[in-house]
């Protein structure tokens, strides 16, 4: 054997022949004469679609920029043609891409980080009314401004975004009713935290100990903190979300009542009990089955208590009754 002299590749060959002659289970080629380096072949019965995808796709395969366009039209309404996008990408191309990228039973997660007219949720809603699938998609649009569309109330591309995908939605739907699938979607925007940075002023700390009073920023809103704690907490943006009143106060359970939230700016010593045991009684209902170990939490507002003794007989009524994760913002 020559395998001292030889390169790497040549070394493989030299290793694979005697084992896999030309012909002898028609997976390996050798090519023409029987000396080229070895290729596998592939069957049309073990390919998706019954043959090898394309490496060009003509318009009439994947569409073009004028069928998008129609499709645009026919999804939004625009104010005027000067806010109308020029070159939008054709749902048929982007469908074509979910098919060689993704398998509806595998719950695939598609992201576009330049989310334009929409079109890739709009194929995502499709090709999972076509095949069954379970695809979510993440679309990520920057703020820019978008000039002369004040009569629809729009201000930047990201509002022609959103319009897309509610008109998309509600069109999978009405066009075929069997269709169970999930065409919802939340809207987010970038932000500051909500929970107040410490930045203490040192020629005058007493202030700044009262500026920090409540820890939460002034003009957020329930909702607002609600999905930062899902991020902190690790939890999925998508997650059911459910809102009930107790005594009064609004509490949330996400999840299915792996968090309980109640994030109202006043709890008085009147409310304590019966806001725990409304809670308690949820709690119960919803029977959260997380993973092995995982406890629900309970999370309320730190400033809303009237005191500590308020804040601590709610904690201890919650623990008694198996709620043993209950932090304060």
């Amino acid at each position: 054997m020559r395998l001292v002299q030889n390169s790497g590749a040549d070394r493989v060959v030299d290793l694979l022949r005697p084992h896999l002659k030309p012909g002898t289970d028609k997976r390996i080629w050798w090519g023409t004469d029987g000396n080229n380096m070895p290729r596998l072949k592939r069957f049309l019965s073990e390919v998706k679609s019954g043959r090898v995808p394309q490496t060009l796709w003509t318009y009439g395969e994947v569409g073009h920029t004028q069928e998008a366009k129609k499709e645009l039209l026919a999804a939004v309404t625009f104010p005027n043609s000067d806010v109308v996008f020029d070159t939008p990408k054709p749902t048929r191309l982007m469908r074509r891409i979910l098919q060689l990228a993704t398998a509806p039973d595998s719950a695939d997660l598609v992201v576009d980080f330049f989310a334009g007219t929409g079109t890739t949720m709009d194929a995502v809603f499709a090709q999972n009314a076509e095949d069954g699938g379970k695809r979510r998609c993440i679309l990520v649009q920057l703020p820019e401004p978008l000039n002369g569309a004040t009569a629809s109330g729009w201000k930047t591309i990201a509002d022609v975004t959103r319009a897309r995908i509610l008109s998309a939605g509600k069109r999978h739907r009405k066009a075929d009713p069997l269709f169970t699938g999930d065409t919802g979607f939340r809207v987010f925007k970038l932000d500051t935290s909500n929970i107040r940075a410490w930045n203490p002023k040192p020629d005058d700390l007493e202030a700044t100990l009262l500026d920090h009073q409540d820890h939460l920023l002034e003009g957020r809103s329930e909702a607002d903190v609600l999905y930062e704690l899902l991020l902190k907490l690790g939890l999925d943006l998508c997650v059911p979300i459910e809102k009930r009143s107790i005594k009064g106060l609004d509490v949330h359970a996400v999840g299915g009542g792996v968090l309980l939230a109640c994030l109202s700016e006043k709890i008085t010593r009147d409310q304590v009990e019966p806001l725990a045991q409304g809670i308690i009684a949820w709690h119960k209902e919803l029977a959260p089955a997380g993973p092995i170990g995982k406890e629900s939490t309970c999370v309320f507002r730190d400033s809303a208590f009237v005191d500590d003794v308020a804040k601590t007989n709610l904690a201890a009524i919650l623990n008694q009754h198996g709620i043993q994760n209950v932090r304060s913002l």
